[in-house]
């Protein structure tokens, strides 16, 4: 028996990611959780022909109820970033959403697993983990930032300039943060062979770390990535559903690399110095982090230029989340 939480659930990804896990057959329980419209969704989705029980929980009054008794909370909740807006301009609104979220979890599940999709993750992850240890709950194996659509990304942004890659099969690791400069995709550790010149290099990581701006573009004022997020989402979901039965499963993702201090020392090594957070591959269990996994080779130049740009952004990033919560 498995239980979910799904914190904004009525949301632009919080609703395709609803679907998602309903269909996912290693959930016993969704908890869908919204402020609004959040009634409707559950019913509509509790009509799907999958074992999962839904229950939907409204407003700041049905919050603690939302995270009692859950092993996973997915926290999708905030505003969705619109033309010229930054991740930084989304931080003042996000911000406060995602520490009220989870001061409810550390209260009411504080062993439950917790994956944060709220930008910018780079601040909302350290935010959480502040929140954490100041209610003496911390574990930095049980708390992830998801950047798995910067994964998907890579995979299907190598398809569109290698028509033969197969971008279901192909991981990039992607290292870092989760947004702009701060994602690199180490494209020459792919697990299949890329063959790119240095300007198609330049150019596919570019894309890959501003992809959001295409969609923020094509929406035109009406939202920015949720489908793909839902999906990317669902994805590292199900990655931890199946890690906690007990599977070894991989994925990139955001921690406190306090997690596994002895596998840090190779990412702290390529420029990521003294960071608290950064983004690597990691080996999930049924603790959560169970170690981060080496990258098998050195990345290229090019890759290490990009990792120390990375870091100057990061620390700036994580410090505004750690100061959030020590100054409110």
């Amino acid at each position: 028996m498995v239980s979910v939480a799904i914190l904004g659930a009525a949301g632009g990804i919080g609703q395709p990611l609803s679907l998602l896990l309903k269909l996912n057959a290693n959930v016993s329980k969704l908890h869908l959780y919204d402020i609004v419209n959040v009634p409707g969704v559950a019913a509509d989705i509790s009509h799907i022909s999958t074992n999962a029980e839904v229950k939907s929980f409204l407003g700041a009054g049905q919050l603690n109820d939302a995270v009692t008794g859950i092993d996973l909370a997915i926290i999708p909740a905030g505003v969705p970033r619109k033309p010229g807006m930054t991740r930084d301009d989304l931080f003042k609104i996000n911000a406060g959403i995602v520490k009220t979220l989870v001061e409810a979890i550390a209260l009411n599940s504080p062993k439950a697993f917790i994956a944060v999709i709220s930008n910018p993750v780079n601040s909302t992850v350290p935010i959480a983990a502040e929140v954490l240890k100041s209610k003496g709950v911390f574990d930095a194996r049980r708390l992830f930032g998801v950047t798995s659509l910067d994964v998907v990304r890579a995979s299907r942004f190598v398809r569109d300039l290698r028509p033969g890659v197969d971008a279901a099969a192909l991981r990039v690791p992607v290292v870092g943060g989760h947004s702009g400069n701060t994602i690199v995709p180490l494209l020459s550790l792919a697990s299949t062979p890329i063959s790119l010149s240095p300007e198609e290099t330049k150019d596919l990581t570019h894309r890959i770390q501003f992809g959001g701006d295409e969609v923020v573009k094509a929406k035109d004022g009406a939202g920015s990535a949720t489908l793909s997020m839902a999906y990317a989402g669902a994805r590292f979901a199900d990655s931890l559903l199946r890690a906690m039965k007990g599977e070894s499963v991989v994925e990139p993702t955001f921690i406190a690399l306090a997690a596994d201090p002895e596998g840090a020392k190779e990412f702290r090594e390529l420029g990521a110095g003294s960071l608290e957070f950064f983004a690597v591959p990691v080996e999930l269990g049924p603790g959560g982090v169970k170690r981060i996994v080496p990258l098998g080779a050195q990345p290229s130049a090019f890759e290490l230029d990009a990792i120390k740009v990375a870091t100057e952004a990061l620390a700036t990033n994580i410090a505004t989340g750690v100061t959030y919560v020590k100054g409110v």
